[in-house]
């Protein structure tokens, strides 16, 4: 249990860090396509609650696969708005006749 614990949290520690930095070290152009990127792998996430969460009895893992799933599926759809709406800014608006 406590071996486990230190490797997710290894993990958790390698994976901020390198968000970090990558997000610092890209121009500002680039935010919306890294950031339509990171949607479709939050879709992973989203399988991977439903797959936890499963046809199980009722217990911990099912109610932390449901939260997980609603988390990862609010963050998925706002991401995809965020990024629709900044898209539409880069769009050329028509001249008024």
């Amino acid at each position: 249990m406590a071996e486990g614990l230190i490797a997710g949290l290894v993990v958790f520690v390698l994976a901020s860090f390198v968000g970090f930095e990558v997000i610092n070290k890209v121009p500002p152009t680039l935010h919306t396509p890294l950031m339509s990127g990171s949607n479709a792998i939050s879709g992973i996430a989203v399988l991977g609650a439903l797959l936890i969460a499963g046809d199980r009895e009722w217990n911990v893992t099912v109610v932390l696969g449901l939260i997980a799933i609603v988390l990862a599926t609010i963050n998925v759809v706002g991401g995809f708005l965020v990024t629709d709406r900044m898209l539409q800014m880069f769009k050329k608006k028509e001249a008024k006749v």
